[in-house]
């Protein structure tokens, strides 16, 4: 008996220890501290985002449930024609490109998110916003405060000064402890706040380094929740990770209105802020700008610094029209076919997408006739554009004809069209808008793919003709035609 008393005694302990360390074991998870996906055990690499040793432990805390009493609201729902809408209205920033993204203005209680890569000019941007907000008539909302969590005062002093950018209004602080800067909103109370940026900025109380998962969430949550309770216009400043994506959990986007990114070429003065996400506007508007040693200068019309004037015309060059949000940008492609090389040629594009280059050299020696195998093909844009949409493929396509044959196009052709994989040029969209502005440019020869001419247009530019092209070799015989008749 006494033997047998203890068996079950063990077996019991033993399963007891079990369900108490897979109890433990259920309540402990991993997050990523890039991306914030979660996963049951530790790995090395996050499947979320391909992130190396970015998976620490993260203890699960259980959700009790409870029935919820309600209570009454502070303010009782109303009709919704009779909700006011000045108090919503957006306020120009001074700066009209990035109004022009924004869809008018900075709306008070608004939060906006502006994320691009390291030295980009982010910074420089929103101090000229700022200086501007202080020194217009939006200032009756509330001065403009300009938080830095990465730079000195000092620091930011003497880049206001070098762009202009000092106002009585224009308040600044440097901090990186969240009940700062909440200590500064009670002392300023602006109408407009800065935060550069959201991932230098630590919460009291939360877990984890700043920049990490859990910070820039609890900030981002609690800055969002001031700037709707005070009717603040906010900006939050974020870091983009390798692959140009905005840094930090996905929920930092999804707490905000406006989501901006901000592109540029290290190599070139052009700069781009590009809309992903807007509440109040068009969330696919494109606003360009030119880097100037006094900070940034709108550029209204950018098409000019896309093409090359020449004053005789050389092989290899055609224009396009590329669609950058609902802005209409003429770019010029240019090519250059090399000698024939034994064993494999280089393909290399500067601005444009290898792929598609690849499929158009397919097509053309195809369909076309073109020996295109054993050369070397390069290809690029003009003026650090990155035109990746399939309606550059037509001019992609002329100007490697072009180059290849060594006959110069004439100067007053532009093309339009998606090349398919049997030559034929198929339909892209906004082909109006893309032709008044070739036209306005001094473009008087389209070559447009069937069912965007005359006949589907109701309206052409004055003085341009537009010829439909079925096919790639079409498109070919028309451009030689016309370029024939223009010398």
């Amino acid at each position: 008996m006494t033997v047998g008393s203890k068996g079950p005694s063990r077996a019991t302990s033993t399963a007891g220890r079990a369900s108490a360390a897979s109890g433990r074991a259920s309540r402990t998870t991993y997050e990523c501290e890039v991306c914030g996906h979660t996963t049951p055990k530790w790995v090395g690499r996050c499947p979320g985002c391909d992130a190396w040793g970015s998976i620490v432990e993260a203890a699960a805390t259980p959700v009790a449930l409870r029935t919820v009493a309600p209570r009454r609201p502070a303010e009782p729902a109303r009709p919704i024609a009779t909700v006011d809408l000045e108090a919503a209205r957006a306020r120009p920033t001074g700066v009209s490109e990035l109004d022009r993204v924004l869809g008018g203005g900075l709306v008070p209680g608004g939060v906006v998110l502006l994320a691009g890569e390291p030295g980009v000019g982010k910074s420089t941007l929103l101090l000229d916003v700022a200086q501007h907000w202080a020194a217009s008539a939006a200032a009756e909302a509330g001065p403009a405060l300009v938080v830095s969590g990465e730079e000195s005062a000092a620091q930011v002093r003497l880049r206001a000064e070098r762009i202009g950018a000092l106002h009585e209004r224009l308040y600044l602080a440097a901090e990186t402890d969240l009940a700062a800067v909440l200590g500064h909103l009670d002392d300023v109370r602006p109408g407009l706040l800065v935060l550069d940026s959201v991932q230098t900025f630590s919460a009291p109380g939360v877990d984890g380094v700043p920049g990490g998962v859990t910070q820039v969430r609890a900030v981002a949550a609690a800055i969002v929740a001031v700037a709707k309770e005070r009717s603040i216009a906010t900006v939050l400043v974020g870091h983009v990770t390798k692959d140009g994506q905005v840094a930090g959990p996905r929920v930092l986007e999804h707490l905000v209105d406006v989501v901006l990114q901000f592109e540029g070429d290290k190599f070139s003065s052009l700069r781009m802020v590009r809309g992903l996400k807007n509440r109040f506007g068009a969330a696919d508007e494109v606003g360009c700008f030119e880097m100037h040693e006094r900070g940034l200068v709108s550029l209204p019309d950018p098409s000019g610094l896309f093409l090359t004037r020449y004053d005789e015309r050389v092989p290899g060059t055609c224009a396009a029209v590329a669609m950058e949000g609902r802005r209409a940008l003429v770019t010029e492609v240019q090519a250059l076919v090399g000698a024939q090389v034994a064993g494999s040629p280089r393909r290399t594009v500067s601005g444009l997408d290898s792929a598609r280059l690849s499929m158009v050299l397919a097509v053309l020696q195809s369909r076309s006739g073109l020996r295109l195998h054993e050369r070397e093909v390069f290809a690029a844009t003009v003026g650090g554009i990155r035109v990746v949409e399939p309606a550059a493929d037509l001019a992609l396509a002329l100007s490697v004809a072009s180059a290849c044959n060594d006959l110069p196009l004439a100067a007053d052709l532009v093309a339009i069209g998606e090349v398919g994989l049997t030559g034929e040029i198929r339909r892209v969209g906004a082909v109006p808008r893309r032709l008044a502005e070739a036209a306005r440019l001094g473009f008087r020869f389209a070559l447009v793919p069937p069912g965007c001419g005359p006949a589907a247009t109701s309206e052409l530019p004055a003085g341009m003709t537009v010829l439909e092209v079925p096919t790639v070799r079409a498109a070919l015989h028309a451009a030689v035609s016309h370029s024939s008749a223009a010398d």
